[in-house]
């Protein structure tokens, strides 16, 4: 029964997980605040939250019973490497995808209204993540799956970025855009890292922990990070240059 669930998990995992990363690209290559932005950027983040869900029910699932979830591993890897990667780790990043993608979505909802951001979840959802992430690190280091403790550095800087905007005292006209960025691309680099690091573990076994593999996905969005934030801050300051031309 418990093995019917936990498939029944990874399908709807795959599922949303899989429209996320379709859905994902339309706001990030598409014209920035038109329709499509806001239906498509709405769709990833629903599909982000459903598939953060799945992940962390898959991880408490393999948590409890890792052989029992997880038997076409057995023979490959013993049960503290699939409680470790399978478990913690995808824990921490289940947490990690459903953090940025409701901060992201409530960055640009609140954009007016930034105190609307400081709700008590989105608040908890910061110091969740780095527990999540400590966690993760100290299972890792138990295991010596090292690169558990390095990605605990994506979870700690989430978080701690996240916080410092929440309750910085003076935000700038576009804080809520970069933040809004950096969640939402975040989002989608969680999304991208589990299709090509997790998902590898069933067709190349050998290459799932390899760290150029992980960090496919995480250079794509990092770049993609700084090309948008530097595209935003290019465009307010040609708006002031007009505004103090016209004035």
């Amino acid at each position: 029964m418990e093995l019917h669930v936990f498939h029944a998990l990874v399908a709807l995992h795959i599922i949303t997980g899989s429209t996320g990363a379709v859905a994902f690209w339309v706001p990030v290559i598409g014209r920035k605040g038109g329709v499509n932005h806001k239906r498509w950027g709405k769709i990833f983040t629903i599909c982000m939250l459903f598939t953060g869900s799945f992940a962390i029910c898959m991880s408490v699932l393999t948590i409890l019973d890792p052989m029992g979830t997880h038997p076409h591993l057995v023979g490959m890897f013993e049960a503290p490497f699939i409680r470790g990667i399978f478990g913690w780790l995808m824990l921490h990043m289940g947490i990690l995808t459903i953090n940025l993608a409701w901060y992201g979505w409530l960055c640009v909802q609140n954009r007016r209204e930034h105190a609307r951001n400081l709700t008590p979840l989105n608040v908890a959802l910061q110091f969740i993540l780095i527990v999540a992430a400590v966690n993760s690190a100290i299972q890792g280091w138990l295991i010596g799956q090292f690169l558990m403790i390095g990605l605990t550095v994506v979870g700690l800087a989430t978080a701690g970025t996240n916080l410092r905007f929440l309750f910085k005292p003076k935000r700038g006209p576009k804080d809520w855009l970069d933040e809004h960025i950096k969640a939402l691309v975040g989002a989608g680099i969680s999304v991208y890292t589990a299709f090509f690091a997790f998902g590898s573990v069933r067709v190349f076994p050998e290459l799932a922990l390899h760290p150029g593999l992980w960090s496919i996905p995480l250079v794509t969005g990092i770049s993609l990070i700084v090309y948008h934030q530097r595209k935003v801050a290019m465009q307010f300051r040609a708006r002031r240059g007009v505004a103090s031309f016209a004035g």
